[in-house]
Order: structure tokens, then C-alpha cells, then sequence
């Protein structure tokens, strides 16, 4: 038998290298499957098109992604090409000669991986046959009218079928990785090891099927996870059929792994199989060259959403824009799930305790959530033309004034300003002022829902009362549609909203991961999320304070309702309490987090997943080192040291705090003295396995 070739992580530039440098590259392909390649459904595509660089940089040519042919989404991001890989073009061929539609590019994104792309409609002929192949291998059988399940079952088969016809072309080598994610690419999985091929198999869940569902009908999921009948749960939502192709892709799978400690859980209970490894989600990390440069972007945006405002609120804006703070919510539109039911809630009980406490402080939220819509009502559409008629006369008047004080001035003048402005000046001024007048309150919603009466944010809307009066110190506005440059309403990117918001809140009850809360960190925006989520987890991990770097965790595990929402407010009214200044200093810290969330960070954990898929599917050939898998413990970002030891000072009980606290808090923060500190502690994670020769590891340091 040959020698088996030994598979360990060294720390090279930061990116992970093979340990056998007698190892030829060329020996391994690895094809990456998914749903959501080139296909932007959710937060898959998120993570597969962010991963895609590091995984390039550690696989080169050998790199590929299989996904569904959508024509929109292959001409604005693929760039079609032959394959390089004469064993992938002869596999490739095959298929195509037997009439199946296969296309092969560059996926123009950063990292440019190379994508496999079948068009589903092409093959559908086959679907009676290959789900009476699928119903012999699995005994599981696939209703006609599931266009999604059916979907999944052309696409599984097409891959299986290329995998197939890759091995063919080899005796004993190259040795094939396959990782698919979620249940829509688990068929492939299934095929493949049902037909014996010679490839190791990795299947990720990014949230399970069943848990979605429950957690969704407002049961107590997490406390009960061990008494629910799986099987007739998943038999009374109608999707049987799924939760046994997701079930048998898990335990079919050589590797199986999620996205969080959370889902580990359910998965457990759920799917009857414990993780092998956990792979947390992760982002490229765009690193400005100047320091704060991520605050000079946060003041250009927010006076973007400050002029939206402006429109929103014509003839009602009694309200210091300076003074006024915008909060957001974004993602899929899962009201109790993303927790948009709890925020909701927490929104009325800030609004009765900013207006008790005669704060001054006004707090504008928004609810960035796709809906079914007609259009942009014609309210909202007003309001910014109005806004932009009054500057367009503002601009006019002003020029004229200009001239006049010039020439003044030219002769040596003062000029009376009582008579610098005409009487057709003053009638124009007053027109436009007439012109602000409004005879309804502010619109809640940008846009004409459809089904408005039925729709559960606007219906809780109503029931709490939040409907932009004047003396509401919390202001609502629903956008139902994903934002863009190009809209005549709110003309930014969602990149670019975020980036001008002072809070994303998201307390969702069932989130695997949770994207949104950490590409708010990455941008330095501070964010609420929640300990069911997986990335409000994986902070609690890694930070000794959160609050004060900016992520607040709400208890949504071991609280009841009413007191997690009670924690939630809280956290949003000492929010509403910080002055300018500790916003500032809250923001450095939150943006010194990002490392945190870096891939070059965590695609160590999806190395260690395919390095013991090899092991365990050619143990002839690779062995793993013995060595527990890569956990995200290890170090923790400690306490600021500027952070006052108690917490009344750092929110304070009353709106007015004094000045003396301010200038305390002032003397103990250095910018510099704790970023430095933050870069010390982030040192740790990236020094994997073997030290570089000649370093030795130090007492303590990689502890904190």
C-alpha cells in the first residue's frame, strides 16, 4: 500500500498550505456545488461568492463551482469560456452530446473562480427517469407539483452525472472534492455516493428545513428541540419529501458541517447527525489605507438618508435632523424569525420612554424588507419632489442675493438687507412655504403593498400606534423593496445605507448565521442581534464586552418574550442616551472587530472539512494528523480599558448626563492605545498548527 500522504494547516502569508509539499496540486479537483452559484437567492450566495478569493488563493486552477444556468445571471457575471482542465472539457463534451446544455466561465467576481453551469429546462425531459433513479437509490419520492423539489432533482442528477463522467477519465487519481450546499444540492450528493464514486463528499446546512418552518409558527423551538415527532412535523408542512432529501444528504455525506455552534444543535436533533466541523460564515475585509476612513463615509451617507428624510417629512419636520438617529432592519421578509415582531414592540415602549423623558432625540427606522408591491405611493413620490422644488427656489433666491451683496460690496458698501430682498423674492419664499403644507401625516410605507390589510409589519403598525404623528419621537417608514442607486426615491446601495445608519437591529429568533449583523460590523456600524443567532454567538465567544464594541446580544434562549423585549429597549434608549462622541468612539471599536469575520481567518475551517474528507474517503492515500479540529476559541477581545468599570456612566439613567462624566470618559479613551491593543489580541487566530521555525510560542500568548 502506498505510503498515505500526512494532511496538516501551516500558516503561510495567512493562507492555508498543504503540509507534503511532495503533493501535486494537479492531484486534486475541487468542485464547490450549490443552488445559489451565480444564482443570488439568500445568504448562500453571500457566502460562496466571498469565500470564492481565499479558496482561489488556495487552489488555483484546480478550483470550480457547479451551479443552475439562469441566462440574466450568466450575462451580467460570467465571462464563458473553454475549460482548461482537458478531463472537464471531455466531461463537459459528453454531455453536451447527449443533449444536455453545460456552460463554462469565469464567475467576475473577486478571486474570479472558474463555474459549471447547467441549464436545468435543457434536461428536463429526464425527470420521470431520474426520479424513478432517485426513488431507487433513496426511497424517497418527489410530488409532481413541487417545481422547487423537482428542480433540486435535474440539478442533483446533471451534477452527478458530470461527476460520473469526470472519474471516468481517470484510473486512480485526480482524487475529487465535492462540497454541497443545502437540501436543493444534496441530490447530487446522494447519486454520487449511491453509484460508488470515487469522490470525497462534503454537505453543509445552512439552516435546517424543519427548524425554518417550526420556528416560523411561533413555537418555543430551542427549549423543546428534543420532543418534537421529526417525521410528522415535517409531514403536516407538506415537506416530507425535503426534509428526507436534506436527512439523507447529511448522513450520505463523508463530512458533514454547519454554520454555527446554534445549528449544530438542531442538527443534532433535527437531522439525527452531529457536525464534524462548525465552518463559520465569513467576509472579504476591504481595509481602508486611511484610519477613518469608514467615519468619513458614515457622515457622507447619513446626509444622503438626512435629504430622503427631508422629502419624507415635509410639512411635519419639527424635528432637529442633527439630533436625529436612523435605525434599520433588513433581510428576508420573516416577520417573527428576522424579529421584526420584537423590534416592533421594543420600538413602542422607546417611543413612550423618549417622550417621557422630553429627550430630544429623534429616531427615524427603517424596515428593508422585500414585499409584494405595485409601486411607490404617491405620497412618497410627492414628498421628494417637494423637497426638491424648495431647494431648486432656495438656490434661485440665493443667487440673486448673491449678486446684489457682490455688487454692494464692489462699491464699498454695506448692503440693507431689509431691501436686498425684492417683493418677488418674498412672494416666491412664501409660495414654496404654502407648498410644505400637509394635510395627512407622513406615509409609514414607501410603496403600495398589495396586500396591505394582511400584512403583519403594517398590521402591527397599526395596533402600536406608530404612525409618524408629531409628537411620536419614534418615526416608521417600511420599504418593501430591496434598495438600489438607481431608484428616484432613496437613490444609495444597501452598502452605502448601511454605511450611513447609526444602528442595524436584529433580533431574529431562527438565524443560523446572520449576515446582516456582521456586514454591519465590518463597516463599523454598530448592530443588535441576538444569542440564537450564529453570529451572536460567535461574538459572545470572542468578546468579553460586546455592548461596548458595538454588538448588543439580546437573550432570546433563557428570557421570556416579554423580557427579552424589555432588554431589547433598554439596549436601543442607552443607545438614544450617547452622546456624539461616544458614537464616534463605539464605532472605531465595532470596525476594529471586523478581523474577527475575515476569511483569511475562518477558511481555516473549511480547510480542516475537506482535508478530512480526503482522509476518510482515501485513507490509503491521506492521512490526517492527529489533531482535534480547529475551534473559534482561543482568544477573546477584552473589556476596553476606556470603559467606565460601571455601567451608570456608560448609560445613564436620565437623558442629560453631565458634562464631567463626558470629560472623564474623554481622558480615559485613546484611540490609538486601544486599537493597538485590539491588534495584538487578533494575532493569535492567525498562527495555525506549526509555528514558523525558530519562533517559540510565548507563556500566555494565546490567551487574554
Amino acid at each position: 500500500m502506498p505510503l498515505a500522504r500526512s494532511l496538516s494547516m501551516t500558516s503561510l502569508n495567512g493562507l492555508p498550505q498543504w503540509e507534503d509539499e511532495d503533493l501535486p496540486v494537479e492531484d486534486l479537483l475541487l468542485f464547490e456545488v450549490s443552488w445559489e452559484v451565480t444564482n443570488k437567492v439568500g445568504g448562500i450566495y453571500t457566502v460562496i461568492q466571498t469565500k470564492a478569493k481565499i479558496t482561489a488563493d488556495e487552489w488555483g486552477e484546480n478550483y470550480f463551482l457547479i451551479g443552475p444556468y439562469f441566462e440574466h445571471n450568466v450575462k451580467t457575471q460570467v465571462e464563458v469560456c473553454e475549460p482548461p482542465n482537458p478531463a472537464i472539457k471531455k466531461a463537459v463534451d459528453s454531455m453536451k452530446s447527449q443533449g444536455c446544455q453545460v456552460f463554462f466561465g469565469r464567475w467576475l467576481i473577486e478571486g474570479s473562480p472558474y463555474v459549471l453551469l447547467f441549464d436545468i429546462g435543457s434536461a428536463a425531459w429526464n425527470l420521470d427517469r431520474w426520479k424513478g433513479e432517485f426513488w431507487d437509490a433513496t426511497n424517497i419520492g418527489i410530488p409532481f407539483h413541487d417545481r422547487e423539489a423537482n428542480d433540486a432533482v435535474i440539478f442533483g442528477s446533471l451534477t452527478a452525472w458530470f461527476l460520473k463522467e469526470l472519474s471516468c477519465q481517470f484510473d486512480d487519481k485526480p482524487n475529487v472534492i465535492a462540497h454541497f450546499h443545502e437540501w436543493q444540492a444534496g441530490v447530487g450528493l446522494i447519486l454520487s455516493r449511491s453509484q460508488k464514486l470515487p469522490v470525497a463528499t462534503i454537505f453543509t446546512t445552512h439552516a435546517t428545513l424543519l427548524g425554518r418552518y417550526l420556528c416560523a409558527a411561533n413555537i418555543d423551538f430551542y427549549n423543546n428541540l428534543d420532543q418534537f415527532d421529526i417525521d410528522k412535523e415535517a409531514g403536516e408542512r407538506q415537506i416530507y419529501h425535503r426534509y428526507c432529501m436534506e436527512r439523507a444528504s447529511v448522513h450520505c455525506a463523508h463530512v458533514f458541517t454547519t454554520v454555527s455552534q446554534i445549528t449544530a444543535i438542531e442538527a443534532e436533533h433535527m437531522l439525527k447527525r452531529n457536525p464534524d466541523v462548525v465552518t463559520p460564515n465569513g467576509l472579504n475585509i476591504k481595509k481602508f489605507s486611511a484610519m477613518h476612513e469608514f467615519q468619513n463615509l458614515h457622515s457622507m451617507y447619513k446626509a444622503r438618508i438626512q435629504e430622503f428624510i427631508r422629502g419624507h417629512f415635509y410639512g411635519h419636520l419639527d424635528f432637529s435632523l442633527e439630533n436625529t438617529l436612523f435605525f434599520f432592519i433588513a433581510g428576508r421578509y420573516e416577520f417573527s424569525n428576522k424579529g421584526a415582531d420584537m423590534f416592533l414592540e421594543a420600538l413602542s415602549r422607546l417611543n413612550f420612554l423618549l417622550r417621557v423623558h422630553k429627550s430630544d432625540v429623534t429616531v427615524v427606522v427603517f424596515f428593508i424588507m422585500p414585499a409584494k408591491t405595485n409601486n411607490f405611493n404617491v405620497e412618497t413620490l410627492k414628498g421628494q419632489a417637494v423637497r426638491k422644488q424648495l431647494w431648486d427656489t432656495a438656490q434661485s433666491v440665493k443667487e440673486k442675493f448673491g449678486k446684489k451683496l457682490y455688487n454692494a460690496l464692489l462699491k464699498g458698501e454695506i448692503p440693507d438687507l431689509s431691501k436686498i430682498l425684492d417683493r418677488d423674492d418674498i412672494t416666491i419664499m412664501k409660495r414654496a412655504i404654502f407648498s410644505t403644507q400637509r394635510h395627512c401625516l407622513p406615509p409609514v410605507t414607501t410603496h403600495n403593498m398589495i396586500d396591505d390589510g394582511n400584512d403583519p409589519i403594517l398590521n402591527t403598525i397599526r395596533r402600536i400606534g406608530l404612525f409618524n404623528n408629531r409628537t411620536d419621537r419614534v418615526k416608521v417608514i417600511v420599504h418593501p423593496e430591496f434598495l438600489s442607486s438607481t431608484s428616484p426615491l432613496l437613490p444609495l446601495d444597501y452598502e452605502e445605507f448601511v454605511r450611513g445608519c447609526h444602528l442595524g437591529v436584529f433580533p431574529s429568533y431562527y438565524e443560523p448565521w446572520g449576515y446582516t449583523p456582521a456586514e454591519c460590523t465590518v463597516m463599523g456600524i454598530p448592530s443588535v442581534t441576538t444569542n440564537l443567532s450564529g453570529f451572536g454567538c460567535f461574538m459572545q465567544e470572542h468578546v468579553a464586552d460586546p455592548a461596548a464594541y458595538g454588538i448588543y446580544i439580546v437573550d432570546r434562549r433563557f428570557r421570556s418574550p416579554d423580557e427579552s423585549c424589555n432588554q431589547l429597549t433598554q439596549f436601543l434608549y442607552g443607545f438614544c442616551q450617547q452622546s456624539r462622541r461616544q458614537r464616534i468612539i463605539q464605532r472605531n471599536r465595532t470596525e476594529r472587530l471586523s478581523d474577527l469575520l475575515d476569511w483569511r481567518y475562518l477558511g481555516r475551517y473549511y480547510m480542516h472539512a475537506r482535508h478530512l474528507a480526503l482522509s476518510r474517503t482515501f485513507p490509503d492515500k491521506f492521512e490526517m494528523e492527529p489533531c482535534a479540529p480547529p475551534k473559534t476559541e482561543g482568544f477573546r477581545f477584552p473589556r476596553p480599558s476606556s470603559v467606565p468599570p460601571s455601567p451608570s456612566v456608560s448609560q445613564h439613567s436620565s437623558p442629560h448626563q453631565s458634562e464631567g462624566e463626558d470629560e472623564d470618559e474623554d481622558e480615559r479613551y485613546d484611540e490609538d492605545e486601544e486599537a493597538e491593543r485590539d491588534r495584538q489580541n487578533i494575532k493569535s487566530p492567525f498562527s495555525l498548527g506549526v509555528l514558523p521555525q525558530g519562533k517559540k510560542k510565548q507563556h500566555g500568548e494565546f490567551r487574554n
